[in-house]
């Protein structure tokens, strides 16, 4: 039995790690297999690119740079990791996927949402999520926490008007890109954000 994708989106601290590990113990109680991973990163390699594309020091990345080591380090986790997990039946958790490249680089970086799609497509190898999960919430509210409390990587200091435009890119993609995406009210507290979030997962799951 081929298993689940489910992957979580937003901005910048819109809560998306705390959620998943709320969901990690959900999943944990039920005795349903699964992992948990995320991008940039969720293998040796692609935890590499990562601290490439988020070090401050790399000031002089170009955008479509950006763009390329993003969808080399997702085509890595879709080889290594997602693809064989799934194929074993499990349920993959991943704390961002391809939706965010076409925010951050297509809208937040003027590349191109097609652009930036066609070199992603090359390496998905046909996968995509059974269910996005989409925290909705202002970015400006969340960044604003996110860097007074933890400093900020290099994408995370780009500053309000780039964050409302992967925010404002999003919302263009949802509606051009519909399939399986189902909106949280990340305003909500913590336990009403879950609730929302196990509501979704369960309808996919059983």
């Amino acid at each position: 039995m081929k298993g689940k994708f489910i992957t979580l989106e937003g901005p910048d601290g819109s809560g998306k790690s705390t959620i998943i590990e709320l969901i990690s113990d959900y999943m944990n109680k039920k005795g349903i297999e699964f992992i948990v991973t995320r991008e940039p990163g969720g293998t040796p390699i692609g935890e590499e690119i990562r601290a490439i594309i988020l070090d401050n020091a790399n000031v002089n990345m170009g955008a479509e740079t950006e763009a390329l080591l993003y969808a080399a380090a997702r085509s890595q986790h879709i080889h290594e990791k997602i693809l064989p997990a799934l194929n074993e039946g499990k349920i993959v958790f991943s704390d961002r996927f391809v939706l965010s490249s076409l925010a951050y680089q297509g809208v937040g970086r003027g590349l191109g949402i097609e652009k930036v799609k066609s070199i992603n497509d090359f390496g998905l190898r046909d996968v995509y999520p059974d269910l996005i999960l989409f925290f909705d919430i202002d970015p400006e509210l969340t960044l604003k926490r996110k860097t007074i409390s933890m400093g900020g990587d290099r994408l995370e200091q780009e500053g309000n008007e780039f964050h409302r435009r992967v925010y404002d890119g999003y919302m263009e993609l949802i509606k051009k890109y519909p399939q399986n995406v189902k909106k949280i009210d990340a305003n909500k507290s913590v336990e009403e954000v879950l609730n929302q979030s196990i509501v979704e997962i369960e309808k996919i799951l059983f």
